[in-house]
Formats: structure tokens, sequence, C-alpha cells
């Protein structure tokens, strides 16, 4: 499931440089493309899909960092405040490359690139 466009105005007015894939590229583009022109432009992707981060696994890639949003309500209203605090909180981690899994009160990171 994609994310609101809301994220957009709700991310810049929190200081964030923030753009949804539907100003760059086609909303049918597959999750590798997406993922390369995130990595090509330093880029951070927010998502709700899992496919991205699994990606990121199986290629045991070490970028672009990835924030997936694991809640029921993914609107700015309802988990915003949690997802300012964790690209607070993990600023270095993100731009070094990371997965950060963001739920209610909850988050997990994973450095990159993911070993077995």
């Amino acid at each position: 499931m994609n994310l609101s466009p809301a994220w957009v105005p709700f991310l810049i007015g929190e200081g964030f440089e923030a753009i949804h894939w539907t100003q760059i590229g086609s909303p049918k583009a597959k999750d590798a493309v997406i993922m390369q022109w995130a990595r090509a432009n330093d880029h951070v992707v927010f998502t709700h899909d899992l496919g991205f981060s699994a990606l990121l696994a199986a290629g045991r890639q070490d970028s672009p960092s990835v924030i997936q949003v694991r809640s029921q309500d993914v609107m700015p209203d309802a988990i915003g405040a949690d997802v300012i605090r964790v690209l607070r909180q993990y600023e270095d981690q993100l731009q070094s490359g990371a997965i950060i899994t963001v739920e209610e009160m909850t988050s997990r990171l994973r450095i990159l690139p993911i070993k077995r």
C-alpha cells in the first residue's frame, strides 16, 4: 500500500525534505526502480510496503535507507509524531544506511547491509 501524498507537507512542515514518488515517476513503477532513484538521489524511501526492505536484504545493499510504517492507520495525524521522533533519533543511521520500522510507540533499527 502506498503512503498518502499528505505526508509531504507534514514532513516539510517539520523541517524535512520530502517528495512523493508520484511527483517523480509512474505510480506503477517497480520497487527496484524506486530504490534505484532513491539511491542515485540520496533519498530515504518512506513506505508501508515490506518489499523495499526485502530488496535491500536480498541484495545485501547498503542504500538507500528505508523507513517502513507498520500501523493500521498510516496517516500523519495518527503516526506522524512517531515518525518525526524516529527521523530525529536515527538521523545519522539513515544517512549511513538503515532500515527502520516504525510502529505506534516503538521502532526497530537494522543497519545496512543486512548480514546473514
